[in-house]
């Protein structure tokens, strides 16, 4: 974990990247790959469109990572490796990222890809993408020669490395989309797609499935191993459980359900597990409204905290297939500090701080009445329970169902809710996906995913503003150790567990998308066994 962030602030050689490349590439291999054959894998909803240089999330960027190619790949271990960038070197006072591409590659349609295509890319990120602070310190991208891009900063960007991830910076041709076209409407983020990875689009078709074949003047000799991705869209979990059982379909990804993972783990000729997902981050949590009501008291939002069970969250909702997290850093990030104070279950402690804060049982044996809100029906059960376990402490829940997601994040956007049950993605870096919960600054009226809870506090916006910026690896981690005890004792919102994310293959597969990013990254390596 330490290797990953002391790369962000040293140079590295190209003889050593190379090495570290193939000592990852030999790890991945279980066996010699073989090459050939198509690989079917599932999407559980249709993506808008294909380009994820304007689009976030991963039902773009599965296949996303697949047809662009990026400066950056991450092995299992949080260490960058090369990949459309053969070398890098960081300048020593953190204010440039010089990027040497390799000299070999080109896009889908023949043309080179050029430092010019890195430039147009980051420029098209920046102006168009959700995620403002990936690429926010970047002021201009130096091209002095085909193969080279040197990004500089205003400061010093420790996110920037992870940010030149498939997920999150693909490489788009300029000859394309620099054709005066509104980006996020551009007709060939869709059809006809022009890209710079491993994998080229033979046809998108909604609802249905998104067909790659192999890109033969892929610029890694050798690869890709397969010769098509096909990704079959099928939204209910039970239809993927089932042709993943009968082999129908050799792999799905970010399967949530808990009742068919177990049952998936029980099948012989399948692997279910929850590798692969630190980057994603993904976490739940119980937001509360800080700024309104009976949860803007901290004492009602600790209360609640004791209040609930965590372990039976885990282990009768989950069926023992999350992990316990406590605070807003994923618990597979190497920033995340366990130091915090967990809530442990404790009626008598959330009835004391209900009584010291003057919020006395009334004759029915109720304190106040709450709503608690839920944006998915993944997240009922869990409204349910905490409906029912506030109870035991005089706390009146009503759940609240929204008819759609627009609807409830509308209502919580506009801070119309007292709780809710959400969940919410890291995206590999504090700095582009866990500062947006936490920032003063972001509390942005019909802004879902913003700091919605209404949370100020002087002292963490300076925590994350002095985090954002520190090159230094023990002193960032110490800063961000700092910032999880502050926001877990004053619980803006109660974090309660991993998202259960499961990759379930087939054992055919050989090199399955298990680093820290999931399906939303390159498949170059990934093969059917013979």
């Amino acid at each position: 974990m330490q290797a990953f962030l002391k790369k962000l602030v040293f140079a590295t050689t190209t003889a050593l990247l190379i090495s570290t490349s193939l000592t990852a590439t030999s790890l991945w291999a279980e066996d010699t790959p073989t090459k050939g054959g198509s690989l079917v894998f599932t999407l559980g909803q249709t993506p808008r469109h294909l380009n994820p240089a304007v689009q976030s999330g991963t039902a773009t960027g599965a296949p996303g990572a697949q047809l662009f190619a990026a400066p950056l790949r991450y092995d299992e271990d949080w260490t960058p490796q090369p990949y459309l960038a053969e070398s890098w070197e960081i300048a020593d006072d953190g204010l440039s990222v010089t990027l040497n591409l390799v000299q070999n590659a080109v896009f889908h349609d023949g043309k080179p890809i050029t430092s010019e295509d890195v430039a147009f890319s980051v420029k098209t990120i920046q102006e168009n993408h959700p995620f403002k602070t990936m690429f926010a310190p970047v002021t201009e991208v130096q091209t002095p020669d085909a193969h080279t891009a040197i990004l500089k900063l205003s400061k010093p960007h420790p996110a920037l490395m992870l940010a030149m991830s498939s997920q999150l910076m693909p490489i788009i041709p300029k000859h394309v989309y620099g054709d005066g076209q509104d980006p996020k409407a551009h007709p060939q983020n869709s059809e006809n797609v022009v890209g710079s990875g491993p994998f080229k689009l033979v046809e998108f078709k909604r609802d249905e499935h998104i067909i790659l074949e192999r890109f033969d003047d892929f610029f890694m000799e050798g690869r890709p191993y397969l010769d098509k991705l096909v990704m079959r869209i099928i939204k209910d979990p039970s239809a993927r459980a089932i042709g993943l059982e009968n082999g129908e379909i050799h792999m799905s990804t970010f399967e949530v359900v808990a009742r068919d993972i177990k049952r998936l783990q029980k099948v012989d000729s399948l692997t279910a597990t929850p590798e692969g997902y630190a980057a994603i981050g993904p976490l739940d949590w119980l937001a509360f409204n800080t700024a309104a009501g009976k949860t803007a008291d901290i004492n009602v939002r600790k209360a609640i905290a004791y209040a609930i069970d965590r372990n039976f969250i885990l282990n009768a909702i989950h069926l023992g297939i999350a992990d316990e997290a406590s605070t807003g850093i994923h618990p597979g990030s190497p920033l995340y500090n366990a130091d915090v104070e967990n809530y442990e279950f404790d009626l008598d402690k959330a009835n004391q701080l209900l009584d010291d804060a003057g919020y006395a049982k009334g004759d029915d044996g109720m304190r106040f009445k709450l709503n608690i809100d839920f944006g998915w029906p993944e997240m009922k059960p869990k409204a349910e329970y905490t409906k029912a376990a506030l109870k035991k402490v005089g706390i009146d829940v009503t759940v609240r169902s929204s008819p759609d997601f627009p609807s409830w994040a509308k209502r919580i956007s506009n801070y119309d809710f007292d709780m809710t049950w959400d969940t919410v993605f890291n995206w590999g870096d504090p700095v582009i996906g866990v500062h947006r919960t936490y920032q003063s600054s972001n509390i942005k009226p019909g802004v879902i995913w913003s700091n919605t809870q209404s949370y100020k506090n002087d002292r963490v916006d300076e925590l994350m503003e002095m985090a954002g910026v520190e090159t230094d690896t023990e002193k960032r981690a110490a800063l961000y150790a700092e910032f999880q005890k502050i926001v877990t004792d004053e619980l803006p919102l109660y974090t309660t567990n991993t998202l259960p994310y499961h990759t379930v293959y087939n054992n055919k597969v050989g090199n399955p998308p298990l680093g820290i990013w999931a399906s939303s990254s390159p498949m170059d390596r990934v093969y059917l066994k013979q």
